[in-house]
């Protein structure tokens, strides 16, 4: 249905389905699927991004504008940062002007800023090009989470909001795949094509949202009762289950069972400026202990995964293939292939489980993988770095690593990966979840620039097997943190989330008492 007529209030009652027409029970709802995958195509935008940081386009860029080792680790750092500026202001604007054209603002964003990356002629304009980029993927990388959560039913939550991070590695495959085509070309016009698929995905990204409903949770914060109820019957696994996700959001936001579509308005309208204002206190300055408990978790959570080293890895795939002794470009570009289709492979494996298993399981899981694996890859490497050259008796070592990386790969894509984002776009109450979310996304980045800006360094000061050494002591914190920290969320609603949160545990002073 097209969205324009939803803003046409007698068109849109017409086009409201009765119940007869509803089927009672879905094995999966096709809708939600549909409104899910859609909205995960943004995620390709961040994918596509770290594409264009790490491997082959590192080097085409170095080459083509002529940088300093220490001005290209400062463009990719820059990068982040941006990244993290989009995300703090995407949960207001969400806010504002809804899910679905915040979406579409993230890609008219990324547009420009492909364009400028695209006919830069020096350094200057390459940065103004990127941390445009930079802002568009910050817009594209909080809102697609909160929406495909707010939109999925309950039965399939994880695996749909699972989605954006299939998608991002999509988009990372898709940079390496275009990296392998255009390398042939003239090193002005590699660089030219492969932003070019940049422009084109972010227009792709625009027809394809607006293809989508809004957000039913929205529309409720917005008074639009019935707009929210004709989503929420297509959205929802049965007619009993539309009826009572309505009631539970009309109840989060304190809005009377009684009132129906239209009636509300008013009162939302009243009340939206003061709420807007209200959020961040709510979140920082007084949180009850359960909002302080899921700030504390998602801070954690974000922090963890990207200082697990999996950007690291990607970023500066080509320097640690080398310190195998790898000096073929095409056994690098193999090793960094295998990688992304491991990736790929266990992300899917991931969504499957999500709503079978639950969120723990899979997060303690993939952390222990995680660990286990850089502890072997630092002491492997650490024995390569220790010879002049490569011999015989080092192969074994080699193929050792690289089973290593692909092993870390795999847990963190049953793990951290998509874990991240399912469980912190599900446990924020709804009035929260957008500006929360942005919360956890800005440390993201922010944890990704350190830790791919102080990469090369730390290698020099304490070896790179060291480095994977640091990280796996960092991956055995983590553990310990989501053990004590985080209840199972799998198959609650989005309303009751907040009563899992606040219980007695070691760390209950940091709940219960103020900042």
């Amino acid at each position: 249905m097209a969205m324009e007529n939803m803003g046409n209030r007698t068109e849109f009652d017409r086009q409201i389905p009765s119940e007869s027409t509803l089927p009672g029970k879905r094995k999966r709802n096709r809708y939600a699927l549909m409104c899910a995958i859609f909205a995960s195509t943004t995620s390709i935008l961040l994918g596509y991004e770290q594409s264009l940081n790490g491997g082959e386009a590192l080097i085409v860029i170095q080459q083509h504008f002529k940088l300093s080792d220490f001005k290209l680790e400062t463009l990719v750092g820059v990068n982040n940062i941006y990244i993290a500026i989009g995300a703090a202001v995407a949960g207001r604007t969400s806010d504002y002007i809804g899910r679905r054209y915040t979406m579409v603002l993230a890609g008219f964003i990324f547009f420009v800023g492909a364009f400028l990356m695209g006919f830069a002629t020096n350094y200057v304009s390459l940065m103004l090009g990127k941390s445009i980029t930079g802002l568009g993927t910050g817009y594209a990388l909080v809102v697609s989470p909160v929406y495909i959560t707010e939109v999925s039913p309950t039965s399939s939550r994880g695996f749909f909001t699972s989605l954006p991070e299939v998608f991002i590695n999509f988009g990372i495959m898709l940079g390496y795949l275009s990296s392998f085509l255009f390398s042939k070309l003239p090193i002005h016009l590699e660089w030219l094509f492969m932003v070019g698929i940049g422009i084109f995905l972010s227009m792709f990204l625009v027809a394809v949202v607006l293809m989508i409903p809004e957000s039913p949770r929205w529309l409720v914060m917005q008074g639009q009762i019935g707009k929210a109820k004709w989503v929420l019957d297509k959205t929802s696994d049965s007619i009993e289950e539309a009826e009572r996700r309505l009631a539970e959001i009309k109840e989060a936001n304190g809005i009377p069972s009684g009132y129906s579509s239209y009636e509300v308005t008013p009162l939302q309208v009243s009340t939206r400026s003061n709420q807007t204002t209200k959020i961040w206190k709510e979140l920082f300055l007084h949180p009850t202990p359960s909002i302080r408990h899921i700030l504390i978790a998602t801070v954690g959570l974000h922090v963890f995964q990207q200082a697990s080293m999996i950007n690291v890895i990607f970023v500066y795939s080509s320097t640690i293939v080398k310190q195998l002794g790898i000096k073929s470009n095409n056994h690098m570009l193999l090793v960094i292939i295998l990688a992304g289709f491991t990736k790929t492979i266990f992300i899917l494996v991931s969504t499957f489980l999500v709503d079978r298993i639950g969120r723990r399981p899979l997060l303690l899981t993939g952390v222990a993988g995680n660990m286990i694996s850089l502890i072997i890859l630092g002491f492997r490497l650490t024995r390569i770095n220790h010879h002049s050259e490569v011999k015989l008796s080092t192969y074994w070592d080699i193929g050792l690593c690289i089973t290593m990386i692909l092993s870390y790969v795999a847990f963190f894509s049953i793990g951290m990966g998509p874990i991240t984002w399912v469980y912190t776009s599900e446990i924020f109450p709804t009035k929260l979840r957008a500006q929360g979310l942005s919360a956890g996304v800005i440390v993201n980045r922010v944890t990704a620039s350190v830790v791919t800006m102080t990469f090369l360094w730390l290698s020099n000061a304490i070896t790179i097997g060291g480095v994977f050494y640091l990280h796996a002591g960092i991956a055995a914190m983590s553990w310990v943190f989501f053990y004590l920290l985080f209840p199972e969320t799998q198959g609650r609603n989005l309303e009751d989330m907040e009563g899992l949160f606040g219980y007695v545990t070691p760390f209950s002073f940091f709940f219960n008492s103020s900042f």
